[in-house]
């Protein structure tokens, strides 16, 4: 069995041997063609991800077929110039290729001694499946003939040549690739074969026949022949991919810009697809879906790539080629362990092993689940293979939210179990729990979870085309298939649970279901996958909450977060048990608890109607000192949980009318009972309730009677409020219980709507510690949210003793959205057309936004420097705008409990990018 000796992975040695060093910039910016042995690394922008995996693994020795990469900047030049080649492209790949040929001592398009290549796309970012590959190119009737003498392998050369003629077919000239695959099974019908290995040459010779055919049906065109028109129309094809729908959206999802371009990769084929001494894989050097350190993938004997990643065969587990080719796998191994030390990350592997002989065709930072990046990080700084900063930078802080997915209940699972609803078991190819109804296409997965209806998207297996589906979809299942499959990839990539290659069902797109074992599973349907286990049900499960406790490595890396960061990460709570999760997820406070939710609660929202509907002030102070004890008894709760931490409490902020029936619904309900009159009693207590509501409505309640607007028109419902917190702290304070209230007087923007409230609350609550016998230390404050509020903060920190953004209203006013209309309506177009880069709700607009946040938190310090300040919006879990919060100063975040751990590391990358900013600076 042949081995390369000569090129064995050297690590240090090799590297050392041969220095990368760094291109000329301007060099490297206009040379648009190089060869593999030339880059290096560090070159991603131009060669891409996989052009500088393969320039790397060449630099250091591997054993890798020689080729040559054409750069991203070509790409774009071709998309500037309306899709046509700059001058002299092709010029220069004859020279390239020339250069390939003296190496492999063949030559492209010669009928005797044949050198075929494949053409791949490579960005920059990882984007597996979502750009377009050609194999085998360069085979014609005349190199066909050429490859299997050189061979002596007629079906090896027959198969080649059919997978060419299909990829192409499908790839470069858009004939949908389900016809070739019906071919195929038509022909394995008809010679009783059970899969595509069983077929004869002469089969294969037929097959060919027909794929010609039905491309010259299809498009009116003869398959090129000339090997030169092959390889211009494919490169022309993989620049193109770069705009396909699956790719903008792919990249779309993941926030990669539209502008980097792909590079193109033409290498020299070598072949899994010569017999029992070769194969094709695909493998980590961890296991991407637990981090588990030991190697983990497929591979198929007698394959070639495609045939692992597409799904078509299931292949097999890495673990069994130590067996079958033992020579080879320990080789591999070595190779594996050295790239991993070599990045200093885990990474994604494809091999060719070609009569004996290992090929490395591609490494990458492997795509992985986020229970696999925190273990991962955290395990590689004990191997002293990165620092704590590293591993803190190496997980993507949407991973941590990812790991406090949901699990099936094991009673609700077990229930399923004995009913026999486990209909089967596939591979557990990325973890978590999923319900939803099952559909069988991703149009129909984005027309139906698209409007919020779980969906669990079910395919024989899945292909790039099925991205938009699978990213509404609750997680994926698929008949066919491995641990990576696109449909397990992807799924990793987007944190959602898959179940890949379970073989037992039966799918049928076209009749929109699935069967297994005599039962059948319709469209609709609701089914349950546990992409843990692997498993199947037929029915809903019953999920439960994470236990965080009980996850070591996140308690770790989440320690070290903690000791990174400067900003201090709180949570949004208006409950106790709202505050005990915060707790748990490590929040260091309450940033925003709402008073008007515990107002609607149903043994309080009778109360809360007879307050506002009272006709005199006697009246609703009846209403208002039945709900004292009512708010008391909910303040009393949050403080105790959050005993020795700050909760910011804020006052009543939307309009009354918001407690009140809809004014449309009581209009109907007034006509009935007119109509009927058979009550006159209920008609006429309807008639009065539709008044008050009348008396209410506003043209625009946002920007009408709310927050401080209402505290001045209807003082005693803020009395009360505040009398309710600081009594619940000084009952708390007599049972040895420390809290630290801190309440917020809602849409300030003008200091005298302040001054006015402030005068009456400050006396009260003085009054309010008297009566207890108890002193407890609390704050005024107001939140930020009303733009002329950042203009004046200077004035209005001369009363207020904290900030706290209320970034979701200040976006609206200063966008002037109603962003209820604007993300019903336009918002998602602006978002998808560029006229907005984000959504402004989800991501802090940093320039418009940022700007009066940036100045408020300057005037603020600069008439109280130790004001506190904060943000409670929703973009206080968003890890973009938590960076934003860190470098203009502020003193904490506050967001959803589930986001907190999130927060946590965000705030430490914030804190670390910086510091490697200025050490950037320094040096």
């Amino acid at each position: 069995m042949a081995t390369h000796t000569s090129r064995r992975p050297a690590g240090r040695r090799a590297a050392a041997r041969r220095s990368p060093g760094r291109p000329a910039g301007a060099r490297a910016a206009r040379k648009r063609i190089w060869l593999f042995d030339e880059g290096n690394a560090t070159m991603r922008d131009l060669l891409g991800g996989k052009g500088a995996g393969l320039a790397e693994m060449s630099r250091v020795g591997l054993p890798v077929p020689p080729g040559f990469t054409i750069t991203t900047a070509v790409c774009n030049e071709y998309n500037a110039r309306g899709r046509t080649f700059p001058p002299g492209l092709m010029d220069e790949v004859r020279r390239a290729l020339a250069a390939v040929e003296r190496k492999m001592r063949k030559r492209f398009g010669d009928p005797k001694n044949p050198l075929l290549v494949s053409v791949r796309s490579g960005a920059k970012f990882s984007m597996p499946g979502m750009m377009d590959t050609v194999l085998n190119l360069g085979l014609n009737e005349e190199t066909l003939r050429g490859l299997a003498g050189l061979t002596g392998d007629e079906r090896f050369a027959q198969d080649a040549y059919r997978r060419f003629i299909q990829m192409f077919g499908k790839i470069v000239l858009d004939v949908e690739g389900g016809k070739f695959e019906q071919i195929i099974e038509a022909r394995k019908r008809r010679a009783g074969a059970t899969v595509d290995t069983d077929l004869t040459a002469r089969d294969l010779v037929e097959i060919a026949r027909e794929f010609k055919a039905l491309i010259k049906r299809e498009k009116a065109v003869d398959f090129p022949t000339d090997p030169w028109v092959q390889l211009e129309m494919a490169i022309r094809a993989v620049f193109d991919s770069w705009m396909g729908q699956r790719a903008v959206d792919y990249r779309n999802y993941n926030k990669i810009p539209h502008d980097l371009g792909t590079a193109v990769n033409v290498q020299a084929m070598v072949f899994g697809n010569m017999g029992g001494e070769s194969a094709t894989g695909v493998a980590f050097t961890r296991n991407p879906a637990t981090g588990e350190r030991r190697l983990y993938g497929e591979y198929l004997p007698n394959a070639q790539g495609e045939d692992v990643v597409a799904g078509i065969r299931t292949p097999h587990p890495i673990a069994q080629m130590e067996r079958e080719l033992p020579g080879v796998y320990r080789q591999f191994q070595d190779v594996a362990t050295m790239l991993e030390r070599h990045y200093r990350d885990m990474q994604d592997l494809e091999f060719t092993v070609e009569r004996g002989k290992l090929w490395m065709l591609q490494t990458r930072a492997g795509k992985r689940t986020a229970q696999a990046a925190v273990k991962a990080a955290v395990d590689m700084v004990a191997e002293k293979l990165i620092t704590k900063d590293e591993a803190l930078l190496r997980v993507e802080p949407e991973q941590i939210y990812q790991l406090l997915l949901p699990r099936f209940d094991p009673d609700d699972k077990a229930a399923a179990e004995r009913e026999g609803k486990l209909l089967t078991r596939g591979l557990n190819a990325s973890p978590g729990a999923a319900t939803g109804a099952a559909v069988f296409d991703p149009d129909t997965a984005v027309e139906i979870g698209g409007n919020g209806k779980p969906v669990i998207l079910v395919r024989p297996e899945t292909n790039p085309d099925d991205v938009h589906g699978m990213l509404v979809a609750r997680g994926i299942l698929t008949a066919r298939g491995g641990a990576t499959s696109h449909a397990a990839v992807v799924a990793r990539g987007l944190g959602k649970p898959c179940v890949a290659g379970a073989e037992a069902i039966r799918v049928d797109p076209q009749a929109k279901q699935f069967s297994v074992d005599g039962r059948v599973v319709h469209q609709g349907e609701f089914i349950s996958i546990d992409g843990t286990t692997g498993e199947v049900f037929g029915r809903a499960i019953r999920t439960l909450d994470p236990d965080l406790s009980k996850e070591r490595d996140l308690q770790t890396l989440l320690g070290w977060a903690d000791r990174a960061r400067r900003l201090g990460v709180w949570a949004n709570a208006d409950y106790p048990r709202d505050a005990a999760r915060a707790r748990e997820f490590g929040a260091e406070g309450v940033g925003l608890c709402r008073t008007e939710h515990m107002f609607f609660e149903e043994d309080r929202l009778p109360i809360v109607r007879r307050m506002i509907l009272a006709e005199s002030d006697v009246e609703r102070q009846r209403a208002l000192d039945q709900l004292l004890p009512i708010q008391r008894g909910d303040f009393t709760g949050i403080l105790r949980e959050m005993a020795g931490a700050t909760v910011v409490i804020r006052l009543i902020d939307p309009p009354l009318h918001e407690f009140l029936p809809r004014y449309d619904e009581l209009l109907v309900e007034v006509t009935e009972l007119r109509v009927r009159g058979d009550d006159p009693r209920a008609l006429a207590e309807k008639e009065r309730l539709l008044r008050a509501v009348a008396g209410m409505r506003e043209q625009n309640p946002m920007l009408g009677l709310r927050g401080i607007r209402l505290g001045i028109l209807f003082p005693g419902i803020i009395d009360m409020q505040v009398r309710a917190i600081l009594e619940a702290a000084c009952t708390l304070a007599r049972q040895g219980i420390k809290s630290h209230p801190e309440i917020m007087i809602p849409l300030v923007g003008h200091p005298n709507e302040l001054r006015v409230v402030e005068e009456r609350l400050r006396p009260l609550a003085e009054r309010v510690m008297a009566e207890q016998g108890v002193r407890v230390g609390y704050k005024f404050g107001t939140m930020i949210e009303v733009p002329r509020a950042c203009v004046v903060a200077d004035e209005i920190a001369g009363r207020a003793e904290f900030f706290s953004f209320g970034s979701n209203d200040l976006t609206q006013l200063i966008y002037g959205f109603s962003r209820d209309d604007a993300e019903g309506k336009f918002l998602l177009r602006y978002v998808n057309e560029k006229i907005l880069p984000e959504n402004p709700f989800q991501v802090l607009d940093a320039r418009g936004v940022g700007a009066l946040m940036e100045m408020a938190v300057r005037l603020g310090r600069k008439t109280r420097p130790d004001i506190e300040l904060g943000i409670c919006g929703e973009h206080g879990g968003d890890p973009a705008s938590i960076e934003f919060c860190h470098k203009i100063g502020l003193t904490y975040v506050s967001c959803s409990p589930y986001r907190v751990p999130t927060a946590r590391l965000a705030a430490a990358q914030a804190a670390l990018k910086e510091k490697q900013a200025r050490a950037e600076r320094d040096r």
